[in-house]
């Protein structure tokens, strides 16, 4: 089958020989790319990269605006069977979900939430219709939507933009946020998720190393060897009467190999507002800290809260400094929008500037008897960045899909993230999220079949965790295992190895 995502590993030809005729089309879809990825590579079987269309606009974009090399990222075509050009030799990567999202104005949620003001939500059961068709390990691999920003890191001598690119890596990660009020659902212990894209030069492992408290592991490495991107994740969620606080917790880790750095951060703590009445919507707030363990350089972000007007609704503002605290750089912009660094003095001379032309108009005071049960409206968002003059830009967040808002507020990207081609189940982990059943339903539309099936993996979950206990049997992780982060020295997960050579016969039955 030509023209199909790879998902099988460069040290596995020899497992082919051992399908049998019924899996004589799941072979094909294999050998398909074995020309690329096998050891044995010749003229003949040697396919050219290939990219899609949709998923990657900022990557498009940013070769379009001269930020990227053309000659590091660009890839030659080659022609299908029907004669057509496949850029890349790939066909396309769908651009919309199987079925529209459910309205949930039938669902009330404070009869849920309203006992669990200021408790940890992680063991609440909500209704599915709060949930978007994604499990938290494939939101967790949308960190990867704008990995050129990575090989941008990588391409640059100078340390300082490397720091730029990496601080513009670390921001976009959480663009995908915004406006995605669903809950993605939470992995069962052991799921699995894996990707591979070579078109944007990654492949991507993650999986769920414990249930109570929920915590992610995840792999990433360049196809080309040159970067490593790693950590665990465990979302400490609170609910406070209006708005449900996400606050990060664990770890995130860049290795640049060709530069020998290393770079760690956390992201910032998400909230969304009005769960229970009012227009759903989400601020960042926190300070990221993107530390370089090798220079000593140091790179502080300050997500803006929202404030009492609105103001700094999703603004950032921060600074690069050398090991001796002396300033670099600045950075500002939205994450929701763009990102751009510009010489210290020059800002400040131009905050002064605006400080002598009046800046902005205060606004007369809100009124202090408000109920307490309305809604937090959300502020008028000032749409673009005030650029100073100067500047330069670092990333700019891509399009969305025309029909974005009848799909969970998806990025082309993110649409693409549960895609189940013809021959992946033979090649993919038993634990992978694409054959999550519940998963599946709601992606289809069947909301009644997706919350009956998420009832039962929860309660399979429950008998399999009660079995172990009356054994005395602890969980083994599969891929991951418990140590230390060997730049911070604090608790991480860390990839084990060997998941690409896909030996899966002692995966766990979660499904």
């Amino acid at each position: 089958k030509r023209g199909r995502t790879c998902f099988f590993s460069p040290q596995n030809q020899e497992g082919l020989a051992l399908l049998d005729s019924r899996q004589v089309e799941a072979s094909q879809y294999r050998m398909a790319f074995l020309g690329r990825f096998g050891k044995k590579k010749t003229s003949k079987n040697k396919l050219a990269s290939f990219d899609s269309d949709n998923s990657s606009g900022e990557f498009s974009e940013a070769i379009h605006k001269g930020d990227v090399d053309i000659h590091q990222t660009s890839r030659t075509g080659r022609h299908n069977g029907d004669g057509q050009v496949q850029e890349n030799g790939i066909k396309k990567h769908r651009t919309a979900l199987p079925a529209p999202m459910f309205t949930r104005s039938d669902f009330s949620i404070w009869s849920i939430l309203k006992k669990c003001i200021g408790l940890e939500l992680s063991k609440i059961t909500m209704p599915i219709a709060f949930n978007e068709p994604l499990s938290f390990l494939q939101r967790i691999t949308e960190y990867m939507e704008h990995t050129y920003l990575i090989n941008k890191a990588c391409s640059h001598s100078n340390p300082l933009e490397r720091m730029q690119a990496v601080a513009a890596f670390a921001v976009s990660a959480v663009a995908s946020q915004w406006e995605r009020t669903g809950k993605p659902f939470n992995p069962l212990l052991g799921e699995t998720y894996e990707l591979v894209r070579e078109d944007l030069g990654f492949r991507f492992i993650s999986e769920q190393v414990s249930h109570h408290p929920p915590i992610s592991a995840f792999y990433s490495e360049g196809l080309n060897q040159d970067f490593v991107f790693h950590g665990s994740i465990y979302p400490k969620l609170k609910f406070w009467g209006k708005s449900v606080e996400a606050e990060p917790r664990g770890m995130i880790t860049l290795e640049l190999v060709k530069h020998n750095e290393a770079y760690t951060w956390t992201n910032p703590t998400c909230c969304v507002h009005n769960v229970i009445i009012g227009k759903l919507w989400i601020e960042q707030y926190g300070t990221v800290e993107i530390v370089n363990h090798s220079t000593g350089d140091k790179c502080i972000l300050n997500f803006k809260p929202c404030g009492l007007f609105g103001k700094e609704l999703h603004r950032i503002e921060g600074y690069i400094q050398d090991k001796n605290k002396k300033k670099l750089s600045v950075i500002y912009g939205k994450w929701t929008e763009c990102l751009w660094c510009i010489d210290p003095s020059t800002y400040e001379s131009a905050k002064k500037n605006e400080k002598r032309g009046g800046g902005d108009q205060k606004k007369p005071k809100q009124s202090e008897d408000a109920e307490n049960d309305e809604a937090d409206d959300m502020p008028e968002v000032q749409e673009t960045v005030q650029i100073i003059h100067g500047s330069k830009l670092l990333w700019r967040i891509s399009s969305r899909p025309p029909n974005s808002s009848q799909m969970y507020n998806f990025t082309s990207f993110a649409v693409t993230l549960n895609e189940l081609e013809k021959g992946m189940e033979e090649i993919l982990a038993p634990t992978d999220c694409r054959l999550r059943p519940d998963i599946r339903h709601m992606e289809n539309g069947e909301i009644d079949l997706a919350s009956k099936e998420k009832e039962r993996l929860e309660e399979k979950q429950r008998a399999a965790r009660k079995e172990r206990a009356k054994d005395e049997l602890e969980w083994r992780t599969r891929w991951f295992y418990h140590g230390t982060n060997p730049y911070t020295g604090t608790p991480d997960w860390l990839y084990s190895g060997g998941y690409f050579d896909r030996n899966f016969f002692d995966c766990p039955d979660i499904y």
